[in-house]
């Protein structure tokens, strides 16, 4: 499956409709506490933001609610890994990424096939809780030799500064939140990561 480089992992629609406004063409959303109602409200509402914009729409977890809005694509952690059905999945033709801090989640997401593998995180971030420490850059080479074509994604800490490295490291697209949403002028900071990653090869 190809991927844009850049991959904004955004808490709700009112965000997704800013950054598709500077061009963000890979999109994530990542809410952790709401009702059904106003799930399904935002995930609707981002899922035709995209639609209209061209870009790629993910939801985070709720894979039910991806199911039965009809989305494309659902991103799971290692806790949902343990719930999710993942033959509903495929039935309802969604593709699924996989979130890895170990060597054993790696093999996990590999033996249930899945489209892309996020390695978290790869340094240190307050956007997500992490029980380890972060992996650097020397565990994406590792990580992209074993992934057999499959789509790296970088995710943790990672900042504009730091995207030749970690791309030079392994990463097919690095996957940003704070680096964007809690920037002095988010729009700004957006299009200098479009700017920074446009033209290289996705994978």
């Amino acid at each position: 499956m190809t991927r844009d480089p850049l991959y904004l992992v955004l808490e709700n629609s009112a965000w997704v409709e800013r950054m598709l406004a500077c061009g963000i063409k890979l999109i994530q959303l990542r809410i952790k506490s709401a009702s059904e109602a106003d799930l399904r409200r935002e995930i609707s509402r981002s899922r035709d933001l995209c639609a209209r914009a061209g870009a790629r729409f993910v939801v985070n977890d709720h894979w039910r609610l991806a199911i039965d809005l009809g989305c494309a694509h659902v991103h799971l952690g290692q806790d949902d890994l343990r719930t999710a059905d993942l033959a509903a999945i495929r039935a309802a033709g969604l593709g699924f990424d996989v979130s890895t801090e170990t060597e054993d989640d790696l093999e996990r997401a590999l033996a249930l096939g899945a489209d892309g593998v996020a390695l978290q995180p790869i340094f240190a971030t307050t956007s997500k809780t992490f029980e380890r420490a972060p992996q650097g850059l020397a565990r994406l080479g590792v990580w992209r030799q074993r992934l057999r074509g499959r789509p790296l994604i970088a995710i943790g800490g990672v900042k504009l500064e730091d995207a030749g490295a970690v791309f030079a490291a392994g990463a097919d697209c690095v996957a940003v939140i704070s680096d964007v949403t809690r920037a002095p002028d988010p729009e700004r900071r957006a299009k200098d990561w479009l700017a920074a990653t446009r033209g290289r090869v996705t994978a």
